[in-house]
């Protein structure tokens, strides 16, 4: 009987047959043959293809000279607004319209209590403001104003209005004209504190507010209307007694010239 020999794996011949076993007969099978290579040593080696780089130094200049231009553009026509405007100053000289309150009468001050509790304010205003206009190139349009007297904390006391008028130059306009209120409801708060502003000696401190646009006119130039508020303030009266008329003490009234500038729903 011939013995098996085994043959590591590195001096194992290399036989095409195998042996195996079956019915305790050896039989030999075949090993198919190893498949050749079929790599070409004259090809080329595959190397993946990138992607091509994006190119975007020019995109990056047009932007550059985009902002260059833009900025150069808004100065050169903040210089020549601003050129204009030192032109235009020179030659018309501009100064804003002046307002000094003149007087304020009470001829009706009434503030009574309901059986349902309910107080109730009734007045009658008459007051004098001037507008003077020191150009001597300008001219200034007015709308209708809307004049409003209030307490110190703010209850209104009456209302009235004024129509539009032409402020020549170096002219003075007067507006005279007639605030009233009548039965108006007043609140807890607003009666507790005009009430207080009755006791005082020096009377009922009164503020002034007129609202109107107006235009401003110089040879054939004309502005767009600009909303603006004239409030006096330092105005003191007494209530008057009877059918007699209360005149208030205007020595001390200043008025404020402030622009109204709305933007969609706010008024500045």
């Amino acid at each position: 009987m011939t013995e098996d020999r085994v043959y590591p794996s590195a001096t194992k011949p290399s036989t095409a047959t195998k042996p195996s076993t079956t019915n305790n007969h050896h039989t030999t099978v075949p090993i198919p043959p190893t498949k050749t290579n079929l790599y070409n040593p004259t090809r080329h080696p595959y190397r993946q293809t990138l992607p091509p780089k994006k190119r975007i130094t020019h995109r990056r200049n047009y932007f550059c000279c985009f902002c260059f231009w833009s900025i150069l553009i808004i100065f050169v026509l903040l210089i020549a607004t601003t050129f204009a405007g030192a032109i235009a100053y020179s030659i018309y000289k501009p100064h804003r319209p002046t307002f000094a309150f003149t007087s304020l009468k009470i001829s009706q001050f009434n503030l009574t209590t309901a059986p349902d509790d309910s107080t109730r304010l009734t007045t009658k205003l008459n007051i004098t403001l001037s507008s003077t206009n020191p150009n001597k190139k300008i001219i200034f349009i007015y709308d209708q104003i809307e004049i409003t007297a209030l307490s110190t904390q703010e209850v209104e006391l009456a209302k009235g209005s004024f129509k539009s008028f032409t402020s020549m130059q170096k002219n003075v306009t007067y507006i005279h004209t007639q605030l009233a209120s009548v039965s108006q409801v007043l609140d807890a708060d607003s009666v507790k504190s005009l009430r207080s502003d009755l006791r005082k000696k020096s009377g009922v401190p009164i503020k002034i507010l007129f609202d109107t646009k107006v235009v401003v006119k110089a040879d054939n130039l004309k502005s767009k209307k600009v909303g603006i508020r004239i409030k006096c303030e330092g105005v003191h009266a007494t209530v008057p007694k009877g059918k007699s008329v209360s005149v208030a003490s205007v020595s001390k009234a200043k008025c404020k010239v402030d622009l109204r500038i709305k933007i969609w729903k706010w008024t500045f």
